[in-house]
């Protein structure tokens, strides 16, 4: 009988797990917005459901964690609502331009975004985090800088959606694994920051008559949606990000850029010989990171799902009697 995994090692698992689900979810949303859109909503009314909906889900996360406590001491601490309020404008421009992109025939530009997105996890991890990078993973960063540079020359054009997007999401990213507020009650605070003026304007297009919930149900439905379709795959982010390697969340990115990519295609936007080759070189990239990581898992006798559960540095302190999350 095989003996049972120790604490960090099913941590690890989880946290891998979690990482997966997440960019399965981010890989299908356009869909979810672009249903939003053929209700007749505009991104900015997008963006005030999301914002509405996702602090009611974010909520309830909350109380299922039973982290209320938390929420109120992290609420007492300037230095924490501050990091907070950075990583939500952070998160609130990249959600709004990425509901722009997707509504508006440029699906395949928010794939090169998050194509960009692991490339700069990687650096960010060598460079902030001191993770190390063997030769596998330089030569996988090299093969997907190629593909998104060519990516970049096929637009024809500076790829300004696919930076914003790409930027944003990884200064998010950095933020949220240096600040030490478990990932419940950061996302609650986030969404709790965002929720007041997404209200408003939410108010405001339902008195001028332009607002769409309540006009079907099939809008309603839609709209409301919002809330899990923002919360979940959030949530599983924040969770595995600060229990995996910021390079190993930098590898599982591909995943959703890639359905994305598919989707984009799949709805008719323009696909030339080079937007294919960049295609062939990103997932050719995957593969040798990939290989590299079976080959030093085999050499250290370790199994492929157990990345090492990085340490936190943390800017901002939440005590571990605080945070039950944190306690080892």
């Amino acid at each position: 009988m095989n003996p049972a995994p120790s604490a960090p090692a099913s941590e690890a698992r989880a946290a891998l797990a979690a990482g997966v689900l997440c960019y399965l979810i981010w890989g299908f949303i356009p869909l979810v917005f672009q249903q939003m859109a053929h209700q007749g909503a505009d991104a900015w009314e997008i963006m005030g459901h999301r914002a509405v909906w996702g602090v009611v889900w974010a909520a309830l996360l909350v109380v299922i964690a039973r982290q209320a406590a938390q929420v109120g001491h992290a609420l007492r601490q300037p230095a924490v609502i501050g990091w907070l309020v950075l990583s939500t404008l952070l998160i609130a421009a990249n959600w709004t331009v990425y509901v722009i992109a997707v509504n508006s025939g440029r699906t395949l530009d928010a794939s090169l975004g998050y194509y960009l997105n692991p490339l700069l996890n990687m650096v960010a991890g060598a460079w902030l985090f001191r993770e190390k990078m063997d030769r596998a993973g330089k030569l996988a960063m090299g093969l997907a800088a190629v593909g998104v540079l060519l990516q970049t020359v096929a637009l024809g054009h500076a790829p300004w959606i696919s930076l914003a997007l790409a930027l944003t999401f990884a200064a998010y990213g950095i933020i949220r694994k240096r600040v030490s507020v478990d990932a419940q009650t950061g996302l609650f605070i986030e969404c709790l920051i965002l929720a007041l003026p997404g209200l408003a304007w939410l108010i405001w297009i339902q008195m001028q008559g332009t607002g769409h919930l309540g006009q079907t149900a099939q809008a309603s439905f839609w709209l409301m949606a919002a809330g899990p379709a923002t919360v979940v795959p959030l949530a599983l982010f924040a969770w595995a990000a600060r229990r995996m390697p910021l390079s190993s969340m930098g590898f599982l990115q591909f995943l959703a850029p890639t359905i994305v990519f598919i989707i984009g295609v799949m709805q008719g936007e323009a696909l030339n010989g080079l937007r294919i080759a960049s295609f062939g070189f990103i997932w050719l990239a995957v593969a040798v990171f990939a290989a590299g990581t079976v080959l030093r898992s085999r050499r250290a006798n370790v199994p492929v799902s157990d990345p090492a559960v990085p340490a936190e540095p943390g800017l901002v302190e939440v005590t571990e009697a605080d945070d039950p999350d944190r306690a080892r």
